[in-house]
């Protein structure tokens, strides 16, 4: 088959829930084929993740994660408003969460979180030559600390204990290939 044989087309759209967070959507679709069924997709905003470079290493938070009832130890980051620039999301929500601001910032890279269900991207920067404020501006619902995690610990340690969150892990990859890009090998 070729590629265009692979391509389904969305022939309608039924909205299953809505919630604060993201849509549920049954959309019906046909294969080039002929071939016909309902799939379950997921609409939600742009998620932004930033990893802050200061003194040697991460700006991390470490917050309660609902669904898998643990804490975790992650990158700031967090939800696009609507038509909001993701470089815009990075530097609120570094600051928000640490109060770092951002004197630097470069775009690592941006991927779909599962496109097996989710409409949405997610968006990597690296901040750099940060600024510390000493003051946060948690949203009414956030409850976490900041941290300076070691560079070469964040990186061991991925995978295991409090560093499991997966979009973590995909931002250490772009962070990593970054490096690697720019120096033909990869040492934090």
């Amino acid at each position: 088959m070729n590629d265009n044989e692979l391509i389904w087309k969305i022939e309608s759209t039924e909205k299953l829930l809505h919630t604060p967070v993201f849509d549920v959507l049954q959309q019906r679709e046909t294969a080039a084929n002929g071939m016909a069924g309902d799939y379950i997709a997921m609409e939600a905003p742009d998620w932004v993740m930033v990893i802050g470079e200061y003194r040697g290493c991460f700006v991390t938070v470490r917050q309660w994660r609902h669904a898998s009832q643990e804490l975790t130890t992650e990158f700031p980051g967090g939800c696009a408003d609507a038509g909001e620039d993701p470089a815009v999301t990075a530097e609120r929500e570094l600051f928000e969460e640490t109060g770092f601001k951002v004197g630097r910032l470069t775009k690592l890279g941006d991927c779909s979180p599962n496109p097996a269900l989710m409409k949405n991207r997610f968006h990597v920067f690296l901040a750099q030559e940060l600024i510390p404020t000493g003051e946060q501006a948690l949203d009414d619902d956030e409850l976490l600390t900041y941290r300076l995690t070691p560079i070469d610990e964040m990186i061991t340690s991925f995978g295991k204990g409090e560093f499991s969150h997966a979009l973590t892990g995909t931002a250490l990859a772009y962070y990593m290939q970054y490096h690697y890009l720019k120096n033909k090998e990869f040492r934090p």
